[in-house]
């Protein structure tokens, strides 16, 4: 079980319990928590306060749902939506219609939730100041097994390309798993049941012209060679990995945030990591969801303008083959 005392805990040694980070006492920061990249407590706190100017316009002031693994990524974890005993004042119980839930504002409240044994972090599509309409579209392309990442390489410029036809600007990242994610910014009109309605034609009008390589259906046994085009992020209370989020499956990746000319056939998603994302942010010229907020459009009535997408953004995908595990 993860700690629920605060830092001062007669079991733990006084190093590990006033060890600090963005103000955050840190109990057993050597705790290692992706078991073969040796990555411990310590360092997932210094990263989320790396990149806490780049992963907050994301999440926070959003209802979170949390993966919590208190001995590490291998290890059982569990998902956590609403307030637990001991939350760290940094971490905020908010009232989302008639439920609980949590949520951060700021670097010290990604460290509190490290501090909690968080390690994946999965915002609402929605504000809690706005929390009945979503600010963001979210189409997960989730391959099969037996589908490779070229395909869903093509995939996602075909999803960008209706978006754009449609009058909105997609944005793109992985996820830390075998699929990638394209995201469209809003302006918060249009409730959850429309943009689920939308999100849900996108998808089925992808099916449509093309059934070999995509299904709009959730079910495992029908996605077998294709790529589940899942629209069911955009319903109310799911939720969607956040920008920068770490996973908690082998390799510490994370979920980054690409420019679209980075989607080559070199992309090696499982190159981002808790240990290399840092460098890569510090290192670069641009931030690949600059002007993400700027971009939002409002939800258009209908997906009729979308429903063909331009050719050029869609080359047909090579042949399946096999990749990494699967999972959005």
């Amino acid at each position: 079980m993860p700690p629920s005392a605060p830092a001062t805990s007669k079991r733990g040694s006084a190093k590990a319990a006033t060890e600090r980070v963005a103000g955050i006492a840190l109990t057993h920061p050597d705790r290692v928590l992706w078991e073969g990249q040796g990555i411990t407590k310590r360092d997932l706190a210094r990263y989320h306060e790396a990149v806490a100017g780049h992963l907050l316009p994301h999440a926070a002031n959003r209802p979170l749902t949390l993966v919590r693994c208190p001995g590490g990524s291998g290890t059982s974890c569990f998902f956590a939506k609403h307030p637990w005993a001991g939350l760290d004042p940094a971490v905020e119980a908010v009232r989302v219609g008639d439920d609980e839930a949590v949520a951060v504002r700021d670097p010290a409240g990604l460290v509190a939730l490290v501090q909690a044994g968080v390690l994946e972090i999965h915002p609402w599509g929605a504000t809690l100041a706005d929390p009945e309409r979503p600010d963001r579209l979210v189409i997960d392309l989730d391959p099969a097994e037996d589908v490779g990442f070229d395909a869903v390489r093509a995939a996602a410029l075909e999803v960008r390309g209706r978006l754009e036809a449609a009058g909105l600007v997609g944005f793109l990242k992985t996820t830390g798993g075998k699929g990638l994610h394209v995201v469209a910014p809003l302006v918060p009109r249009a409730g959850w049941e429309e943009a689920r309605a939308f999100a849900a034609a996108l998808a089925g009008s992808m099916e449509h012209d093309a059934p070999s390589r995509f299904t709009h259906a959730s079910r495992k046994a029908e996605r077998t060679g294709r790529i589940f085009v899942d629209y069911l992020r955009n319903t109310r209370g799911a939720t969607a990995v956040a920008p920068y989020s770490p996973r908690a499956r082998p390799g510490a990746p994370v979920a980054t945030p690409l420019a679209w000319d980075e989607l080559t056939p070199g992309l090696r998603p499982g190159d981002l990591t808790v240990a290399t994302v840092p460098a890569r942010l510090a290192g670069s010229t641009r931030d690949p969801w600059e002007g993400f907020a700027a971009a939002a459009r409002p939800l258009p009535t209908s997906l009729e303008r979308g429903a063909t997408p331009r050719s050029s953004r869609s080359p047909p995908p090579p042949a399946s083959r096999g990749g990494a595990s699967r999972g959005a």
